[in-house]
């Protein structure tokens, strides 16, 4: 039987099959959780579903927000079309490591 090295992420039970993947996701987690906060604590009336996914978005493109708050705001909107045709985001979860029992 063959021993596989793989990282689980802490805060949603991800599983990688190297490190730097997983430390990764943990910091994109972590920055998601931390806008959530700011968006519920300074906007009313948005539900905690919503602020979640708010985030989570937001932390996911957080090198085009970057790139817009820089100068370049339609560096979004080119981020989101390229989304779209590429299906970039369903390449986002393929990092992840599916846990399979009694391998």
């Amino acid at each position: 039987m063959a021993v596989v090295a793989v990282w689980k992420c802490d805060r949603d039970g991800a599983m990688f099959d190297n490190k730097k993947d997983a430390e990764e996701h943990d910091k994109m987690l972590e920055l998601a959780a931390n806008i959530t906060a700011l968006i519920e604590r300074n906007i009313d009336g948005v539900s905690e579903d919503a602020c979640e996914e708010i985030g989570l978005m937001l932390a996911k493109r957080r090198e085009v927000l970057a790139k817009a708050c820089k100068g370049k705001p339609e560096a979004l909107l080119e981020a989101e079309d390229s989304n779209a045709e590429t299906g970039s985001e369903q390449a986002d979860s393929e990092n992840v490591t599916p846990l399979a029992a009694n391998q």
